[in-house]
């Protein structure tokens, strides 16, 4: 018997992986978190499968319902929005399952923030702009920060920031961001994105608190900083495809006189 632990993605049936689809249809048991999972991914389950959301229930509950499976010697698949490597809260289940001797592995998924990305038709990391994502949250009332993981400390390093649980932090967030990225610096949320009332919303730190309070979202919100999100800055080309800049795969061009 083996837990699968499977990333279903940002919300869009059709991102789930060939390999999440099939032991989610294989699967006697299915235990999905509906809060951020549609119903419509864990539709491929097998017919009398036991599928069950977890939103309303605690870690003793779904563990409980993984005991009871696996004394029936059934797989369990356990379904996570996302990829279930960040925020996923699995680490705890899988302290559990080690404990109790059951074995288990994870299927990743299409986090949000690259959903995020492919929705805004946009690459995060540009040449001489920005070559690195931070991926982060804010504290409010889930679990509090490592000391030093602090908005302000990942702002210094002018990468582009994916910012989760943050709607209601936006206040915040701009008072920390400004002073690093400038009011003018682009700024996208994208609301359940890959579900089908799926938004994105385009802005700068100074005007996106307005924005977002117009469009009535308080959950369930991406938040994505950063210069590389602008339109307007000139960049040069990569070296992936420079012809002065050869590698393994590509002999440098030779000059045609």
């Amino acid at each position: 018997m083996t837990v699968y632990f499977i990333g279903a993605g940002p919300g869009d049936p059709e991102l789930l992986t060939i390999k999440a689809a099939r032991i989610i249809g294989e699967c006697p048991v299915c235990l999905y978190a509906g809060s951020l999972v549609p119903e419509a991914v864990v539709g491929c389950a097998p017919a009398g499968a036991r599928v069950l959301d977890t939103a309303p229930m605690t870690l003793d509950d779904t563990h409980g319902e993984i005991l009871a499976a696996h004394a029936k010697g059934q797989d369990v698949a356990r379904v996570h929005s996302g990829d279930p490597s960040l925020y996923g809260a699995i680490a705890e289940q899988i302290r559990r399952l080690k404990a109790d001797g059951i074995d288990y592995q994870i299927i990743p998924g299409v986090p949000a923030y690259a959903a995020a990305a492919a929705a805004l038709g946009t690459e995060l990391t540009v040449p001489q702009v920005a070559q690195s994502i931070v991926l982060t949250r804010m504290s409010m009332k889930s679990t509090s920060m490592p000391e030093g993981e602090t908005l302000e400390n990942f702002a210094r390093s002018g990468a582009t920031l994916a910012i989760h649980l943050g709607i209601r932090a936006l206040r915040e967030i701009e008072r920390q961001l400004i002073p690093y990225y400038g009011a003018d610096c682009p700024v996208a949320v994208a609301y359940r994105v890959g579900w089908p009332d799926q938004q994105m919303i385009r802005g700068t730190l100074s005007d996106i608190r307005e924005k977002v309070r117009a469009a009535k979202i308080t959950r369930t919100a991406l938040i994505l900083v950063g210069p590389a999100l602008s339109d307007s800055h000139g960049f040069p080309d990569s070296a992936l495809y420079d012809p002065a800049k050869p590698h393994v795969l590509r002999p440098k061009v030779k000059a045609v006189n």
